[in-house]
């Protein structure tokens, strides 16, 4: 039978390969297989499938409030009017939260995309007779496997 099951890599795998040695699994029987994960750019506009959950618009819309706000005020006294300098203040104020969140973004954070929490670093496959699977299964399972899978063949 073949047993599945997958790890971080920590000191766990290790002494999981070891305990499996000493029940009497052989070591042509044991393979381990390093996993790469995926670590990839963040984009800087969501799409409707994929939201990473930055948004460039927050600070944008919130500055862009108040300029236009502030530009209506002034706007009375001005040749213009409230309603032009309104808009004026609206687009500058967004045009400035955009730039700032870009900033931030981009230069301050330069953030890659990781996945949160435990992640499967290492999967352990154990070639091994039927009277031993479950032996192994608890094995694997008290060296904290993330997951476990049997398979007969």
């Amino acid at each position: 039978m073949q047993i599945f099951s997958t790890f971080e890599h920590s000191a766990y795998l290790e002494l999981a390969i070891t305990s499996l040695e000493k029940v009497g699994v052989k070591k042509e029987n044991i393979l381990a297989v390093p996993l790469v994960n995926r670590v990839e750019e963040r984009r800087l506009f969501d799409t409707l499938h994929r939201a990473d959950g930055i948004s460039l618009f927050d600070k944008g819309a919130a500055i862009g409030t108040a300029f236009a706000v502030i530009g209506a005020s002034v706007g009375f006294v001005l040749e213009w009017g409230p309603i032009f300098w309104g808009l004026i203040g609206a687009a500058v104020g967004f045009l400035l939260g955009f730039i700032i969140d870009y900033i931030i973004f981009k230069v301050v954070h330069k953030r890659k995309r990781v996945v949160k929490g435990k992640k499967a670093d290492v999967v352990l496959v154990v070639e091994c007779p039927k009277d031993l699977v479950e032996k192994v299964e608890e094995l694997l399972w008290e060296h904290l496997a993330l997951g476990v899978a049997k398979v007969e063949g």
